[in-house]
C-alpha cells in the first residue's frame, strides 16, 4: 500500500525554485534567469495535473511491469539512437504508458540539457543544474520524504561547495611552482655559464703549460746536445795535450841525446884540458852522469805523478763553464718539477671539473625532467587592464622575476579596488602604532596618482620641520591634520596597503621602506640633497644658462661631483643620460630633463642609476668591513675591533661618523659609548650579521680612499 501511494503522482502544492548555489558564475546565472519562464510554465502544468491517474484513473503500475525500461536515456535528444527508439515506441506502442508528470519532467531536462549542449562555454557545474532543478522538483512534490531528499540534497551540496574551495585554495601553488621554475632555470643558466667560463680558462691555462713544457723539453734537448759537444771537444783537448806530452818527451830525449854527443865530441876534440887529470874527468863524469840519473828519476817520477794534470788556466775554464752547466740544469729540474707539479693539480682539477660537471649534467636533466614549461607571458595581454599596449610597455625590458611583480601588483592593485573596508589589526605590541584599530577600516580608493602626491607632501612638511618625533608618529599627525582625526586612521591603512603592493614605484617604496625601520630617513634626505647638489654644478657649468651642457663637461662634472668614482661608474652615469659610444665630446645634453619625474613619481634612468650606485656601493663598503673583521656572521665582534676595520678600509673618517656608525652598530646613545683605549670597550660586543644589518639601515658610504694618496 506505501508502495502504491508513492508511486500516487500527487500535484497539491507547486514546488517553489531554491537559490542558487553559491559556485554558480554570472554567466551561469544568467542563463538561469532566462530560463525562469519555462520553469513556470511547468509549475502551471503541475498544477493542472493535480489529480489525475496514470492508466484511465487506476493506480499506475508503472514502472513496476516495465523494469526494463529506462526512465531517461543518457543521450542527447538529438542522436540517432534516441531517434531510432522514439520510432520504435511509436511503431510498436509500449503497453505501459508512463506518468504524464514523469514525461513532463523527463521533457523539461531534454530541452535544458539541448540548451546547454548548444553553448560552447557550458560548464560541468551549469550541467547540474537542471538535474538540481528536478531534484529539488521532487523533494516539494514527495513530502513524506521531503527531509530525508533534502539532507541528501545538502550533503551533495556541501561536498560540491567543499570541493570548489579545496580547488581555489589549490591555485596559489601554481604560481609558486612557476616562481621555482624561474629560480631552477636562473640557477641552472648561471651554473652552465660559470662552468663553461671555468672550462675555457682551465683550457687556455693547460695549452699555455703544453707550450711552457714543449718549451722547456727543447731548451733540455738543446742543452744536453751543447753537454755531449762540450764533452767531445774536452775529450779531443785531452788526446791532443797527451800527444804533445808524449811529443814533448821524446823531444827532450832527442836534445840530452844531442847534448851528450855534443860534449862527447868536445872533449874529444880538446883533449889538452883534461888531459892532465884523467882520474879527475873520469870522476867528474861519473858524478855528472850520477846526476844525470837522479834528475832523470825525479823527472820521470813528477811525469808520472802529474802527467794527466792539465794547466791551471785550461782547468780553471773548464770548471767555470761546467759550473754554469751545471746552474742551468739545476735550474732546468727546478722549472720541470714545479711544471710537474701543476700539471699534476690541473689534471687534479680537470677531474674535479669533469666530476662535478657531470654532477650538474644529471642535475640538469633531472631538473628538466620534473620541472614545468616557461610561462607565456603573452597570455597576460587580454587579462591586464589597457590590453596588449599596456602590458607590452609595463612588460618592456624586464625579466621573468620583475614581470611577476608586475604582475602581482597589477593582480594586487585590482583587489585593492574592489575592497571596500579593511580589517583592523588589533592594538598589540607588534602592529606600528599608525595602525592600531579594531573593527572594519574604509578603504578610500585612492589612485596611484593621489598616493604619490600625498607622500611628496609628506615628505615636504617631514623635511621642513624639525624631527622631533619619529616617523611612524608623524606620518599618523599628518593625516591627522590633512584629513582630520575621523578619517586619519582610514587613510593610514589606505597608504599602507598602497605602499605594500606597489614595490616598483620609487616614491612608495622608499616611503614603505623608512616608515616600516627598514631605512633611515637620511639615506632619502640624503639622496635628494646629492640629486640637488649635482643638478646645482650642472647648472654652473652651464654659462649660456640655456639648459644644455656638453658631453665633456658632463664628464667633469661628474668627476668632480663624484670623485670616489670609478671611471666605469662615470660611464654608466652618461650612458643612463643619454651618451653612446659613437657620440663626440661637442654632443649637447639636455641635463634638466634627467632630473624630471613623471606623475607617478618614477625618475629617468640617469636619478635611478645614481641610486643603483649608492646601494652598491653600500653593499662594496658593508662587505669589505666584514672581510677586514675577519669574523664569521655568526661570530662576536668587539667594539674596539669594529673601530679599528672602519678606520683601516676607510681612514678619512672622521671620530664623529666612526662614533655615528658603532653607535648604530651597538644600539647605543653616542654619548655612551666608551672612549678610545678604555677598558669597558672590550665589554661591549654584537653578533656581527646583526652589526651589519643595522648599518644595511643608516646612510654609509665611504668617505676617502682606501689607502691615503702620497703627498707631493
Amino acid at each position: 500500500m506505501a508502495c502504491q501511494q508513492l508511486r500516487y503522482h500527487s500535484f497539491s502544492s507547486a514546488s517553489r525554485l531554491q537559490p542558487q548555489p553559491s559556485g554558480v558564475t554570472i554567466d551561469e546565472s544568467f542563463l538561469i534567469e532566462n530560463k525562469s519562464t519555462q520553469k513556470r510554465k511547468l509549475l502551471q502544468k503541475r498544477r493542472t495535473l493535480t489529480g489525475q491517474f496514470s492508466m484511465g484513473g487506476h493506480l499506475s503500475p508503472w514502472p513496476t511491469y516495465t523494469s526494463g525500461q529506462t526512465i531517461l536515456q543518457n543521450r542527447k535528444p538529438c542522436s540517432d539512437d534516441y531517434r531510432k527508439r522514439v520510432g520504435s515506441c511509436q511503431q510498436h506502442p509500449c503497453r505501459t504508458a508512463k506518468p504524464r508528470y514523469l514525461e513532463e519532467l523527463e521533457n523539461y531536462l531534454r530541452k535544458e540539457l539541448l540548451l546547454l549542449d548548444l553553448g560552447t562555454d557550458s560548464t560541468q557545474e551549469l550541467r547540474l543544474q537542471p538535474y538540481r532543478e528536478i531534484f529539488e522538483f521532487f523533494i516539494e512534490d514527495f513530502k513524506t520524504y521531503k527531509p530525508l531528499l533534502s539532507s541528501i540534497k545538502n550533503a551533495y551540496e556541501g561536498m560540491l561547495a567543499h570541493q570548489r574551495e579545496k580547488i581555489r585554495a589549490l591555485e596559489p601553488l601554481k604560481a609558486k611552482l612557476v616562481t621555482v621554475n624561474e629560480d631552477c632555470n636562473e640557477r641552472i643558466l648561471a651554473m652552465r655559464a660559470e662552468e663553461k667560463h671555468e672550462i675555457s680558462l682551465l683550457k687556455k691555462e693547460k695549452m699555455n703549460l703544453l707550450k711552457l713544457i714543449d718549451k722547456k723539453n727543447e731548451e733540455k734537448i738543446s742543452l744536453q746536445s751543447e753537454v755531449a759537444k762540450l764533452r767531445k771537444n774536452l775529450a779531443e783537448e785531452y788526446l791532443h795535450y797527451l800527444s804533445e806530452r808524449d811529443a814533448r818527451k821524446i823531444l827532450i830525449a832527442d836534445l840530452n841525446e844531442l847534448r851528450y854527443q855534443r860534449e862527447d865530441m868536445s872533449l874529444a876534440q880538446s883533449p889538452g884540458i883534461w888531459g892532465e887529470d884523467p882520474v879527475k874527468l873520469t870522476l867528474a863524469l861519473k858524478m855528472t852522469r850520477q846526476d844525470l840519473t837522479r834528475t832523470q828519476m825525479e823527472l820521470n817520477t813528477m811525469k808520472a805523478n802529474f802527467g794527466d794534470v792539465v794547466p791551471r788556466r785550461d782547468f780553471e775554464m773548464q770548471e767555470k763553464t761546467n759550473k754554469d752547466l751545471q746552474e742551468q740544469l739545476d735550474t732546468l729540474r727546478a722549472s720541470y718539477e714545479e711544471v710537474r707539479k701543476e700539471h699534476e693539480i690541473l689534471m687534479q682539477l680537470h677531474m674535479s671539473t669533469l666530476k662535478e660537471r657531470d654532477q650538474f649534467f644529471s642535475e640538469l636533466q633531472e631538473i628538466q625532467r620534473t620541472s614545468t614549461p616557461r610561462p607565456d607571458w603573452t597570455k597576460c595581454e587580454d587579462v591586464v587592464a589597457g590590453g596588449p599596449e599596456r602590458w607590452q610597455m609595463l612588460a618592456e625590458g624586464k625579466n621573468s622575476d620583475q614581470l611577476v611583480d608586475v604582475l602581482l601588483e597589477e593582480i594586487g592593485s585590482g583587489l585593492l579596488r574592489e575592497k571596500e573596508f579593511f580589517p583592523g589589526l588589533g592594538y598589540e605590541e607588534a602592529i606600528p602604532a599608525f595602525l592600531r584599530f579594531e573593527g572594519l577600516v574604509e578603504n578610500k580608493r585612492p589612485s596611484k596618482k593621489d598616493v604619490v602626491d600625498l607622500l611628496k607632501d609628506a615628505w615636504k612638511e617631514r623635511l621642513a620641520e624639525e624631527q622631533k618625533e619619529t616617523f611612524p608618529d608623524f606620518f599618523f599627525n599628518f593625516l591627522e591634520r590633512r584629513f582630520g582625526p575621523s578619517d586619519a586612521m582610514a587613510w593610514a591603512y589606505t597608504i599602507f596597503e598602497n605602499i605594500k603592493i606597489f614595490h616598483s614605484n620609487e616614491v612608495m617604496s622608499q616611503f614603505y621602506a623608512v616608515l616600516m625601520g627598514k631605512r633611515s630617513e637620511n639615506v632619502y634626505v640624503t639622496q635628494k640633497e646629492t640629486v640637488a647638489q649635482l643638478l646645482k654644478e650642472m647648472t654652473n657649468a652651464d654659462s649660456q644658462n640655456e639648459g644644455l651642457l656638453t658631453m665633456e663637461q658632463f664628464n667633469t662634472v661628474l668627476k668632480s661631483t663624484f670623485p670616489l668614482k670609478t671611471e666605469e661608474q662615470i660611464q654608466e652615469l652618461m650612458e643612463a643620460g643619454g651618451w653612446h659610444p659613437s657620440s663626440s665630446n661637442a654632443d649637447l645634453l639636455n641635463y634638466r630633463s634627467l632630473f624630471m619625474e613623471d606623475e607617478e613619481g618614477q625618475s629617468e634612468p640617469f636619478v635611478q642609476k645614481l641610486w643603483e650606485q649608492y646601494m652598491d656601493e653600500k653593499d662594496e663598503y658593508l662587505q669589505q668591513l666584514k672581510q677586514e673583521l675577519g669574523t664569521e656572521l655568526y661570530e662576536e665582534v668587539t667594539l674596539p675591533k669594529l673601530r679599528g676595520a672602519l678606520m683601516t678600509i676607510d681612514p678619512s673618517l672622521d671620530k664623529q661618523t666612526v662614533n655615528t656608525y658603532v653607535s648604530q652598530a651597538f644600539q647605543l646613545p653616542e654619548s655612551e659609548l666608551p672612549e678610545d683605549g678604555d677598558e669597558k670597550e672590550e665589554g661591549v660586543v654584537e653578533i656581527l650579521q646583526t652589526a651589519l644589518e643595522r648599518l644595511q639601515v643608516i646612510d654609509i658610504r665611504r668617505v676617502g680612499p682606501r689607502e691615503p694618496e702620497p703627498a707631493n
